[in-house]
């Protein structure tokens, strides 16, 4: 039996991957996808490809038996200031399962299924308050930058009821995804595995950015470098270099034709915070994330927010007695 699926968040990430799954619901003769988003504008790509908009996410629980979400903060600009929300991920996630309760509809054997990158006690608190009404809650947080979003190549980290997963999984593999990994059943398993994905995401960026300034500080050359990274680790090492050399680290502003990072500093520092609270509860520590979080944080008080996760390379030029400022990057908030 088709089921109706619903989607909820259409930021960088979760246009490119509503995209797949309409697509995929189409190719299949489904019914079309229902979404919904803060900004409904933003969906007018989707609408075009056959999707349904809904006026707000009340309406989507009603009209879907499956509901994928992928939310997040954004940058904020007013003239020429740059801000971030005084709400988290967690934040946006526990509203919507609020919402979700407080819908009139039956919630008997929905699925809720969020793909966004928040705490495990976030997830292990919405698998619980949606098991009370007969939904279950799958923690599916995902691997990969928006254009893999796109490509329909990233790699979901999953858990939850095992028939809940089974469920799922056709409008996931080979749609949205090249991979599923199986968490089982305990959900904050996946926010977890996420978390220590980030670390190192966040610890390959730092050590990048200390041999970037190594190489520049002894003329070894960037170019040269970067070719060493690529030829020795791959692409994807490859693509984190290449946001220090290319200057994404500090990118344009909206005003100078820029686009918004990739993965701002800001929100690499609210899951470095994560690592950091939930290493020290265990007894354990992360050293390169302390330093990655330190530099950061002061790129962060220096250039503003509209900052890439890469830019402790900025902070770490500075220590060396460089200008935050590389020739490829922006020149400053003018």
């Amino acid at each position: 039996m088709s089921r109706q699926i619903g989607w909820f968040g259409l930021g960088s990430m979760g246009l490119g991957m509503a995209l797949n799954l309409q697509k995929h619901l189409q190719a299949q003769g489904q019914p079309a996808l229902h979404y919904s988003n803060r900004s409904l504008g933003k969906g007018r790509s989707l609408q075009d490809a056959g999707a349904l908009p809904e006026k707000d996410f009340e309406s989507l629980v009603r009209a879907s038996d499956i509901i994928f979400t992928m939310v997040g903060v954004h940058l904020l600009q007013e003239g020429q200031i740059l801000t971030i929300p005084e709400i988290s991920t967690d934040d946006v996630l526990n509203d919507l399962v609020s919402k979700t309760l407080s819908s009139d509809a039956s919630l008997d054997g929905k699925i809720l299924v969020d793909t966004s990158t928040i705490h495990p006690d976030t997830s292990a608190s919405a698998a619980e308050r949606l098991a009370e009404r007969g939904a279950t809650f799958i923690a599916s947080p995902v691997f990969g930058a928006s254009p893999v979003a796109a490509a329909g190549k990233l790699i979901f980290a999953m858990a939850g009821p095992a028939s809940a997963l089974e469920t799922v999984k056709p409008y996931t593999l080979d749609v949205m995804g090249r991979s599923i990994i199986n968490m089982g059943e305990d959900v904050r398993k996946s926010s977890l595995l996420k978390i220590c994905g980030n670390i190192l995401v966040i610890s390959f960026m730092e050590i990048l950015s200390e041999a970037h300034v190594f190489a520049e500080k002894t003329a070894l050359g960037s170019s040269q470098l970067e070719e060493f990274v690529a030829n020795m680790f791959g692409p994807v090492l490859e693509s984190y270099s290449s946001r220090i050399t290319s200057g994404s680290y500090a990118p344009p502003l909206l005003h100078q034709g820029g686009s918004p990072p990739g993965f701002a500093a800001a929100l690499a520092c609210k899951d470095m915070r994560h690592a950091l609270n939930i290493a020290e509860a265990h007894g354990t520590s992360l050293p390169t994330t302390e330093v990655a979080y330190s530099r950061l944080t002061r790129a962060r008080e220096f250039a503003g927010e509209w900052l890439d996760s890469a830019a402790m390379y900025g902070t770490a030029r500075q220590e060396a007695g460089l200008e935050f400022w590389n020739g490829a990057s922006r020149r400053g908030n003018e």
